[in-house]
């Protein structure tokens, strides 16, 4: 009997990423090969997101590539796009599954003989019952993997759907973290990201209760014992959640690298207060400060919305002007759109479109200038660099544990190796060429 081929897409966050990784296991324990995406499979699993309009439109785009491979194939649709519209997606035409929040893991108890379906069959909850935690953690799809230690948000932000998607804070136990972690190291895997919808609040509901079991920093302290494990990076953390005790720690840790992404969303008090946003700008300049004095060589990202109903061009340009002065190392930017069942949908002070365009714009060629500054101020350092798989037209890319991308020629001989190097100067690119310290051995874990 001919077995079963089964391809995932992912859509969206780190979070998806370790899902879909853990989805693809239980399908591989039911007798299915995975395959590449881009490759005829009987089944197609994509992983949807809801952040941004264009997630939304990027699933019909998927959808059709899938059905392009093979048109006789069983199409699900699992994640957060499929638990806030899962009418939407089931009247996508060649949609033939759709799973919400709660049932996505139990995808595998759904399919019988993967025969087409007339009209997406929905199997979706109400997201109050979605309260129970399901661990997850990617291996095989890339260098790093994503371990996820937590879940759903009791954040109020007015711009934002994932609670609705995803339901209410809750988190892993510590002990299954740490299994999770091992296991990983067992891989030959170089680097763990945790990731999590608000990763600074882990310990919530660890076993099915409201209250904290554990804090984050005692989740960093107990990760950094885990052995095998060459680097733990930190995904994404609130400024309010990411205590003094924690940048401390990560400053002196072995395997901790000095990398911080922490979501700003804008630059004015008057616009956090309206996102409900749980800090004010002066908090945020704390924390950049406290990550600076510690750790001068560690790299800041930092998430930020534009044109958020009520920012006039003075509240944007006070944004522009705090990104601008703050020591950080890069941007990612998001152009507001609207969302159903959101505060923010209903504000006065809508933004026209044009205009959040050129906005965009402009904090995204802040974003250039001050990556390019960042790698400037690291040249003729001597970092470690991970690198990764892909051959992307003759070179090969990797990450140094401050988060500097370099680049060298193609070598196969390099992938998931750790190497010492010395960073020696900046291509056309915008991406640094490096030298060996010495004669390039591997750095042994």
């Amino acid at each position: 009997m001919t077995r079963k081929k089964v391809a995932f897409y992912t859509l969206g966050c780190k979070l998806n990423f370790s899902e879909t990784s853990t989805i693809a296991r239980s399908f591989q324990d039911e007798g299915f090969d995975r395959v590449d995406f881009e490759e005829v499979a009987d089944m197609y699993v994509i992983n949807t997101c809801s952040v941004t309009d264009n997630a939304d439109k990027q699933f019909k785009q998927v959808v059709k590539k899938a059905l392009k491979l093979n048109e006789k194939a069983f199409v699900a649709a699992v994640g957060c796009y499929a638990q806030l519209k899962p009418e939407e997606l089931a009247a996508v035409d060649g949609v033939d599954l759709v799973l919400g929040a709660t049932e996505k893991f139990k995808i595998t108890d759904y399919i019988n003989d993967l025969s087409k379906n007339d009209m997406g069959e929905v199997h979706s909850c109400e997201i109050a019952e979605a309260d129970f935690y399901v661990g997850s953690y990617s291996i095989g799809d890339r260098t790093r993997a994503f371990l996820k230690v937590q879940d759903g948000c009791d954040y109020k932000c007015t711009y934002c759907t994932i609670p609705l998607a995803r339901g209410i804070s809750r988190s892993d136990t510590m002990e299954n973290v740490l299994k999770n972690a091992a296991e990983i190291a067992t891989q030959n895997i170089k680097e763990i990201v945790l990731t999590g919808v608000n990763i600074g609040d882990y310990g919530k509901g660890e076993f099915g209760n409201k209250k904290h079991e554990h804090t984050f920093l005692e989740l960093v302290k107990n990760l950094d014992t885990v052995e095998g494990i060459e680097r733990l990076r930190i995904s994404s953390i609130e400024p309010n959640l990411l205590k003094n005790e924690t940048i401390e720690f990560v400053a002196q840790s072995n395997t901790f690298v000095p990398h911080f992404h922490i979501p700003l969303q804008s630059g004015s008090n008057a616009i956090l207060k309206k996102m409900k946003r749980r800090y004010l700008r002066e908090l945020y300049v704390d924390r950049v400060q406290k990550i600076r004095e510690l750790m001068p060589h560690a790299c800041i990202g930092v998430d930020v919305i534009v044109g958020f109903p009520g920012e006039t061009d003075e509240l944007f340009l006070e944004t522009y002007h705090f990104l601008n002065e703050l020591d950080i190392s890069y941007l990612h930017v998001f152009t507001y759109s609207e969302r159903d069942n959101t505060e923010a949908v209903d504000m006065d002070g809508v933004v026209p479109m044009s205009v959040r365009s050129k906005r965009s714009k402009m904090l995204r060629g802040l974003s250039v200038k001050k990556r390019r500054a960042f790698y400037e101020s690291q040249i003729g350092s001597s970092r470690t660099v991970l690198f990764e798989s892909e051959n992307k037209e003759g070179y090969i890319h990797g990450f140094t544990e401050n988060y500097v991308k370099v680049k060298a020629p193609w070598n196969p001989d390099l992938v998931n190796t750790l190497h010492q190097i010395v960073l020696s100067k900046i291509d056309d690119d915008g991406l640094v060429r490096f030298e060996f310290s010495s004669k390039p051995a591997v750095i042994q874990a």
